[in-house]
């Protein structure tokens, strides 16, 4: 590789210090290195971070540094880029961003010399819908959440698989996930650990009011619907839909989102040649 962009979350490196190191270092090595600091929600850009327009022709990695969170916006804001993303893990626990610290040189030298493999992440699309007028359409790498606001009170869902009746859920929310987001927000409400570079789509209850709900599991080439059952949520209170955390849309008994998985997909960097037991046993010591 010759020319590399850096994206940078600014809380995670406050003085640049990391960002400065990592475009010194590839400039002494002879390459190209374009650096953006990550400014939050740009007024009227509708990108999080980066307008994939501003990225200079002949780039061939973007290297996020952060976290995860970082990470999964920019895989948001430069998904029709078709760019490797290489994540730099400047915080606590990070399934995504592989590389920390003390191994940034070793992971640039790799880069350098070719020494890398790229992976792809299957990612979900959500439609929202009400009374059949469309509200929103998004995308995700990790999951699509449908949850309540406004008061602490359960919300009745209805989960229809392929338009055919599968269960009626009483709980906070339902978190519905790729692969990768296994580890994620539906891990701590309990669902499965998956490996990331499968294929399937996850549904995991939010604080399910039954003794029997378990997470389900489903084949990737299926349609899964989340409808907010008719008369379960006062107008005052009201449920929200997320995407990867970040862009949302409140939502009236009634709604529905249509979930599936899309053509679209993230393609990771990995530089180191280690399994995915062997990073979930690090990880999860």
């Amino acid at each position: 590789m010759e020319k590399f962009y850096v994206i940078t979350n600014p809380q995670k490196d406050a003085n640049a210090k990391t960002t400065e190191f990592i475009q010194k270092y590839l400039e002494e090595k002879g390459k190209i290195c374009y650096c953006q600091e990550c400014n939050i929600a740009s007024s009227g850009t509708g990108y999080k971070y980066t307008d994939a327009a501003s990225i200079p022709d002949g780039v061939e990695c973007v290297l996020v540094l952060g976290g995860d969170g970082t990470l999964l916006q920019a895989s948001r804001d430069l998904l029709d880029t078709g760019l490797p993303l290489l994540g730099i893990n400047l915080g606590t626990l990070g399934y995504l961003a592989e590389i920390d610290c003390q191994n940034i040189q070793m992971a640039l030298d790799k880069l350098i010399a070719g020494d890398y493999s790229i992976e792809e992440r299957m990612m979900i699309g959500g439609t929202v819908s009400y009374r059949d007028r469309i509200l929103m359409t998004d995308i995700a790498l990790n999951d699509i959440v449908i949850t309540r606001r406004g008061r602490l009170r359960v919300v009745d869902f209805h989960i229809f698989v392929d338009d055919v009746f599968l269960c009626s859920y009483r709980a906070d929310g339902i978190i519905v996930s790729t692969p990768t987001g296994s580890t994620g927000y539906s891990l701590s409400a309990g669902g499965p650990i998956v490996a990331p570079d499968a294929s399937l789509i996850l549904l995991t209850a939010l604080a399910p009011h039954t003794l029997a709900s378990r997470p389900v599991i489903l084949p990737d080439h299926v349609a899964v619907t989340v409808e907010v059952a008719e008369n379960s949520v006062p107008a005052e209170d009201g449920a929200a839909v997320v995407f990867d955390g970040d862009t949302s849309i409140s939502l009236d008994y009634g709604s529905r989102i249509r979930i599936m998985k899309t053509e679209q997909k993230t393609r990771l960097v990995k530089i180191k040649h280690t399994s995915f037991v062997e990073i979930l046993r690090e990880k999860l010591k």
